[in-house]
């Protein structure tokens, strides 16, 4: 399986610091979740159902009824290759990784992620794939050319694909409101905003055939009693979602003025989290984990990702490391 963030254990393991010593900085979750109330016995006594109002609370927050709830937009992303036909796909990057390990064997076009060469891949491709903001660039494409791009694929029988994970904090971006269109797909997730990661709830958006061909492929009871029950919550609660959007855009304006600060001045991200690329930033990551800062690191290009702090004294303690000698004198 492929590398993600969040590995703390073996960070701890590799550094010889205690685990509760580390500042997490590497998944790009929300750093405080949505408050999960008690969780009623029954939701572990009885098996789902599917009539218990996920559905409904889903069809509200994303606008559209058009949507099948899984287990995690992860489940979704291993199901597609085999449910969507198409031979030529075509994969902006450098992106999440699990979407080209998806569709490994079939004929895969790795293009760079800008709007000109995506455009001129259109013609030549029958599934697009693409992460609305981008993880880990940061990239933002635009709600029309989208569509634009959707039109054209459709118009031939193609497919868009796009993962809306973290989108949340820019509803107005998604094309969550468009699905059922065909030729059209919609991933979202509740672990990224609402930070509930462990509970492994996403929403597939799509055309029904589609819907209905994928949960064929899941089986029963893809979503467990109570991440059901948490989800339908966590949706229907708009005052939080509101309060949530303001904290995380201020804080993600936060941490790129302190990375430019630092003198990383090319960091770039939606609202919870900031990436840049550096020629050393393998030896940056180490330095920082050397602190018990354990940030998310890619090779190809080198560069590294890093999530918001929860606490003021998270940000002080990232802000006094990334002032010391070792790690300064890697700043530009």
């Amino acid at each position: 399986m492929l590398e993600h963030g969040g590995r703390l254990r073996r960070a701890a393991s590799d550094y010889g610091i205690p685990l509760q010593d580390w500042l997490d900085l590497s998944t790009g979750i929300n750093p405080t979740p949505w408050p999960v109330p008690e969780i009623p016995l029954s939701a572990w006594h009885r098996l789902p159902e599917d009539n218990d109002g996920l559905e409904a609370a889903a069809a509200n927050y994303y606008g559209t009824d058009q949507l099948l709830a899984v287990a995690g937009s992860q489940a979704a992303i291993q199901s597609l290759p085999t449910l969507i036909p198409g031979a030529r796909i075509t994969i902006p990057g450098p992106t999440y990784a699990e979407h080209p390990h998806a569709w490994r064997g079939t004929t895969l076009q790795r293009i760079d992620a800008s709007v000109g060469r995506i455009d001129a891949a259109i013609d030549a491709t029958d599934v697009l794939v693409l992460v609305n903001p981008n993880n880990p660039s940061g990239e933002h494409y635009d709600r029309a050319q989208l569509l634009e791009w959707h039109r054209r694929l459709a118009s031939r029988g193609g497919w868009l694909v796009i993962d809306e994970a973290f989108i949340d904090t820019a509803p107005s971006n998604s094309l969550a409101a468009e699905a059922g269109r065909p030729g059209l797909v919609v991933l979202r997730s509740i672990g990224k905003f609402f930070g509930l990661a462990g509970a492994r709830t996403g929403f597939v958006l799509g055309p029904r055939a589609l819907r209905a061909a994928l949960a064929e492929h899941l089986g029963p009871w893809a979503v467990s009693g109570p991440a059901r029950i948490v989800t339908q919550a966590a949706l229907r609660d708009h005052a939080w979602q509101e309060s949530a959007r303001t904290r995380l855009l201020a804080q993600g304006q936060r941490l790129g003025a302190l990375l430019h600060a630092a003198g990383f001045g090319n960091a770039r991200g939606p609202a919870l989290f900031q990436w840049f690329e550096h020629p050393d930033a393998d030896t940056l990551r180490h330095r920082l984990a050397t602190h018990g800062i354990l940030v998310r690191h890619f090779d190809s290009p080198a560069s590294l990702r890093f999530g918001l702090p929860a606490l003021e004294a998270d940000w002080q303690r990232l802000a006094d490391a990334l002032d010391t000698p070792g790690i300064k004198d890697l700043s530009r």
